[in-house]
């Protein structure tokens, strides 16, 4: 591997969403509409700000439902509109800095993520790949361990992206 570091097999989520591309594409790039539907059930979006460029933020806080707040970030590092978004995913604090995952020390403390977006006729097949970023041995097993509870978590988000989509119709 040319002294490369394997990052371990990705966390795949495909999925065709009943909207046009630039629609979808704006669902994900709107702090406004992030806020409306972006994160499992029965998770809000308390707080965000987004500056979409390369190396600007979307920096977020998740309310639980025990009402305490988890603070994440994505650091842009390619956009493609409307096609394409690649980050670099991390657990933060309020500050936007850097913070493990506050229930796994071991869950890998940056995580690249690339979400392709392809035109089928009137909707969108939504294209995630996730996977380890500069990750230690054992962070990268633990990614790889942590494929169903993504799954389940992702299931969710993409369940309320569908309902938001059906529900806002074209509007942004």
């Amino acid at each position: 591997m040319n002294g490369l570091i394997d990052p371990g097999p990705p966390f795949i989520l495909e999925h065709l969403l009943r909207a046009p591309r630039e629609r979808v594409f704006a669902a994900w790039t709107d702090v406004e509409q992030l806020k409306r539907w972006f994160g499992p059930k029965g998770v809000d979006i308390d707080r965000a700000t987004l500056d979409l460029r390369p190396g600007g933020l979307f920096h977020y806080a998740m309310r639980m439902p025990d009402g305490s707040l988890i603070w994440g970030k994505w650091r842009f590092e390619e956009i493609e509109k409307p096609r394409r978004i690649v980050s670099i995913v991390a657990f933060s604090d309020a500050e936007a800095t850097d913070q493990r995952a506050p229930w796994d020390a071991e869950w890998p403390l940056h995580t690249i993520s690339t979400m392709t977006l392809h035109d089928e006729g009137n909707e969108t097949r939504m294209h995630l790949d996730w996977r380890p970023h500069n990750a230690s041995e054992a962070e990268r097993r633990r990614f790889g361990a942590g494929h169903d509870s993504m799954r389940q978590g992702w299931g969710g988000t993409i369940e309320r992206l569908d309902e938001y989509l059906a529900r806002e119709g074209g509007r942004g």
